[in-house]
């Protein structure tokens, strides 16, 4: 079989009717896979992360990670037990970490679905090595997210029945008109339909496992959760139809999840919040933070699990460039919202700024403006672009720089109060510190379960871009 590089990079091909249509170099698009892989490569590479031992590295580095989730669950449980009074929260910044670590997560759960269900429908061939693992990353990203709305409320086991909206068992109904409530209906709609469209993706590479294994006890498993798939062409019929629809109903919850997180903050009265500009500047701050997060982890996969072979430096390169465009949208807003300030005429809304570029907090804003607009602007160059260790470094400032965002949005707002008497400074305590850090051990240990013990990569979807799985024009 003569493989799809060789073709791409003929000078000409023979056309029907005897013709010839010259070819140049520059028209030739690069594989989206290096070497040439068969179909049985990829179902080979793929499964055997699956079925291989774990390595020293793995189980040392699940150590790590579960030991700092289980030291964030105790000070979550000492939150709890005590209140939140051992926060670093006062007056007037009565939002601080917990809310800041939400809107990051949620950010963060954003590339999944951009990768998997906008990317989809327009087609886009790339996504499929790195579509299954931002799937996954969507999902623990909001569980993590998850924690802190819930904590915030001091009393969880109140709050969570106050918010579910069943006014025909109250005495008194949810508040309906509150974004915080819009926050219950758009996040766990958002979780639901992930993890719907990540298990719908998951079913013939399930199967594909199912066929593999030896172990009576794993086949068992594997034939329970691939939901008795046989590869007959009614089952791919009906699977690409579900998926589809799926992405369909994916995509606009891309715009609607982060477009009603930033309401929490747009549809009040505060200086620096109350704002239109903030539905879509947090929804291209959300997938920026999400490709950076993707690029994060991918990059350290892609080598930890020998994946360099369909996960390329196109695919990278793709991503920064993404990264590249979200970054300048951000810093777009971040110029608009200096501009509207003062176009305003509005005092405090231009102290907000100017305090908030100059002010006590000036070092988290420069900190953030540094990571999010500055460094990201060397990816005009493709060298850098296709550079594997300098991407890896700027993606980490990426997500430190989005993080900060947050941060910067909610403490700077709140804390120079319309008095000046009751002016504060948010100091983190170390169980602020000690939640966020359990979050993210929870988030990396959830993913290394998952890059261990689930297809890292879409099997089906990779051999499609194989050129055994494509039809080849033949002479007549």
């Amino acid at each position: 079989m003569k493989n799809v590089t060789d073709r791409h990079r003929q000078d000409s091909w023979d056309v029907e009717g005897g013709g010839s249509l010259a070819v140049s170099p520059d028209e030739i698009r690069e594989p989206l896979f290096e070497g040439t892989p068969g179909l049985r490569d990829v179902t080979e590479t793929v499964s055997g992360v699956v079925e291989g031992k774990p390595t020293k590295l793995w189980y040392a580095t699940i150590t790590l990670t579960s030991g700092l989730a289980a030291w964030g669950i105790l000070t979550i449980l000492y939150t709890v037990v005590t209140g939140i009074g051992v926060w670093g929260n006062n007056q007037p910044i009565g939002w601080a970490w917990d809310i800041t670590n939400f809107v990051f997560w949620i950010g963060i759960g954003h590339a999944g679905t951009l990768i998997s269900a906008i990317l989809f429908l327009f087609r886009q061939k790339w996504r499929t090595a790195i579509n299954r693992a931002a799937e996954a990353m969507t999902i623990f990203a909001v569980i993590c997210a998850l924690i802190f709305p819930i904590i915030h409320t001091g009393r969880p086991w109140v709050a969570v029945y106050w918010l579910l909206p069943l006014p025909n068992q109250m005495e008194m109904w949810v508040n309906f008109r509150s974004p915080l409530l819009w926050d219950v209906f758009a996040v766990s709609t958002y979780f639901t339909v992930s993890a719907m469209f990540w298990y719908v993706g998951l079913v013939p590479d399930m199967a594909t496992l199912r066929n593999r294994a030896k172990n009576v006890f794993v086949k068992r498993i594997w034939t329970f959760v691939s939901l008795g798939w046989t590869g007959a062409n009614r089952h791919w019929h009906r699977y690409e139809k579900a998926y589809l629809i799926l992405a369909g109903i994916s995509t606009p919850l891309v715009l609607s999840v982060h477009t009603i997180v930033s309401f929490d903050f747009a549809v009040s009265v505060i200086p620096g919040w109350h704002t239109t500009i903030f539905p879509p500047y947090f929804v291209a701050g959300a997938i920026f933070s999400g490709f950076g997060m993707v690029l994060t982890l991918m990059i350290l996969a892609r080598k930890l699990l020998n994946l360099e072979q369909f996960i390329t430096r196109k695919h990278i390169e793709n991503m920064n460039k993404v990264l590249m465009a979200t970054g300048l949208m951000v810093g777009y807003a971040y110029g608009m919202e200096f501009f509207i300030a003062w176009y305003s005429g509005n005092p405090y809304e231009r102290f907000v700024f100017i305090n908030r570029a100059f002010g006590p907090y000036s070092w988290a804003y420069w900190t953030m403006v540094t990571c999010n607009v500055f460094i990201p602007q060397l990816f005009w160059f493709k060298n850098i672009r296709r550079n594997l260790i300098i991407t890896w470094v700027i993606s980490i400032f990426v997500n430190i720089g989005m993080w900060f965002e947050r941060f910067v949005i909610i403490a700077t707002s709140l804390h120079r109060d319309f008095l000046p008497s009751s002016w504060g400074y948010f100091i983190p305590t170390w169980v602020d510190v000690s939640i966020f850090a359990g979050t993210v051990g929870l988030f990396l240990t959830l993913f290394l379960l998952f890059a261990k013990y689930i297809p890292v990569l879409a099997i089906s979807e990779v051999k499609g871009i194989l050129p055994g799985s494509q039809p080849s024009h033949t002479h007549h």
